[in-house]
């Protein structure tokens, strides 16, 4: 089944009508459903699909060889001599006719064969122009296409027509995925498999939450069970070092020392390489405190919350999972899960505002938005804020996001205005977010204050 990227679709067939020449590059992180988005596109279309592998440029040329061929209704045993006589006959189709030539794994392609870039910018410049060649370059190493596709020093740059980064589907488009689970639940799955649509598509609606989280997490059996570690696998060298990172990050570590020591690295030098890797393949962000540039109270988090939740609860408890007591784990694990559920819920409010904020049903319309943390200069304390968000003109919105099992009390209302204090905002509006919702002391002193908004999440 098919879901959302409706506007990259309409962006992509818009362009496809123009019949023109068009360089379209897609990326994003691995798992994120670019090949699937892809091969929806080009399903009523003629196509060489090719996909790059992560060995050396014969082997490459072999198998584009074969899709050219394959698309022609030939016999893929001949293989072209070089890149140059392949694109020459690609070149020779998309003169008489409109063809989509896609290019997935694009990075395993240029590793392999360094110089593929400087011949395809060739060719665009000296012949694709004058064609109708519909050509997609795709991949999954964030940093790769940003800076040797679109970056400034790519001999590609400036040659592409449209660009998108597919990022995971948000809690929007997972409620269209799952018709059957609960308001709860659905926030549960949202947040371990991350919105990623292929873990996504592991989970069962007509199960309960928990039922899922047992048979696709502990069972040693399931695919999402040996999903991060094969990941790593798949797309570093030290696969064992990156997992100590993740590890650290998950128990608690966020800043480059703290993460440093507790993934046993020598110096944070070290440290800070294998997270370039990570922060590249997007599984892991580097966060400030909102509103702040160039600080040095960065921290670290895990921004995939199927990896979260996995090494937070797998690895800690894999001795009772290879036992086959999947059961035991998650009623061990339950109230942990619901503690868990505060990062993700935190993720679901933000796209909400987000939401309500693009719609104009906000007091103020934010630029942008997020976490702030640091010390309150009145009570000499460390003080940390869920959401905040201005508009430049001097208002903001502070607001806290509550995933608990009781409805929430008036003194959150009155935390809020004590901390809008540490900045020096000429208005401030409060939103209260609830997983069950508020004390009736809390609705009278929000409309007492006139700036206070209550949100249950079963509202949103």
């Amino acid at each position: 089944m098919f879901i959302g990227r409706k506007k990259e679709l309409d962006t992509m067939e818009k362009c496809y009508r123009q019949d023109k020449f068009e360089c379209v590059v897609i990326y994003g992180r691995r798992r994120v459903g670019k090949t699937t988005l892809i091969n929806e596109f080009v399903k009523d279309k003629k196509t060489i699909f090719f996909t790059g592998l992560d060995t050396n440029s014969q082997q490459n040329l072999e198998q584009f060889s074969k899709s050219i061929l394959e698309m022609k209704g030939m016999s893929a045993n001949t293989v072209f001599s070089t890149w140059e006589d392949a694109l020459e006959q690609i070149y020779e189709m998309a003169k008489k006719e409109r063809i989509v030539l896609v290019m997935d794994e694009y990075p395993y392609l240029a590793n392999g064969y360094p110089v593929i870039s400087s011949i395809l910018s060739k060719w665009i410049d000296r012949k694709f122009l004058d064609t109708k060649l519909y050509m997609i370059l795709c991949g999954s190493s964030l940093s790769f296409m940003e800076e040797q596709v679109l970056g400034y020093q790519s001999p590609l740059y400036g040659r592409r027509t449209i660009q998108m980064k597919i990022f995971p589907f948000s809690f929007e488009e997972c409620k269209e995925y799952y018709h059957n689970f609960s308001k709860t639940d659905l926030a549960i799955a949202y947040g371990i498999t991350g919105g990623i649509p292929l873990y996504m598509s592991k989970l069962d609606d007509g199960c309960t939450i928990g039922e899922n989280i047992i048979d696709n997490f502990f069972n040693t059996s399931s695919y999402l069970f040996e999903e991060p570690e094969k990941l790593l696998q798949q797309e570093c060298r030290e696969p064992r070092q990156y997992n100590a990172i993740i590890t650290a990050i998950a128990n608690g570590a966020s800043k480059l020392s703290e993460i440093t020591s507790k993934a046993g690295f020598k110096d944070t030098a070290t440290t800070s390489v294998y997270m370039k890797k990570l922060l590249s393949l997007g599984l892991i962000k580097k966060e400030m405190p909102y509103g702040e540039k160039g600080t040095k109270r960065v921290i670290y988090r895990i921004s995939d919350s199927m990896f979260q939740f996995w090494y937070r609860f797998v690895p800690t408890n894999f001795s009772l999972i290879q036992q086959g007591a999947g059961g035991l784990v998650y009623l061990k694990n339950k109230q942990q899960i619901s503690t868990y559920m505060e990062f993700v819920f935190e993720d679901i409010c933000r796209q909400y505002l987000w939401k309500e904020n693009l719609s104009g049903r906000l007091p103020i319309q934010f630029q942008n938005i997020g976490r702030w943390w640091g010390n309150n200069p009145k009570t000499k304390t460390q003080e940390e804020i869920d959401l905040v968000a201005d508009d430049g003109a001097g208002n903001a919105i502070l607001a806290e996001c509550k995933w608990r099992n009781e409805d929430i009390d008036e003194d959150e209302i009155y935390a809020l205005a004590d901390q809008a204090n540490i900045f020096h905002y000429k208005q401030c509006y409060f939103i209260l977010f609830s997983k069950t919702g508020f004390t009736e002391r809390c609705y009278k002193l929000a409309k007492e204050m006139g700036n206070v908004l209550l949100i249950q999440y079963e509202n949103m």
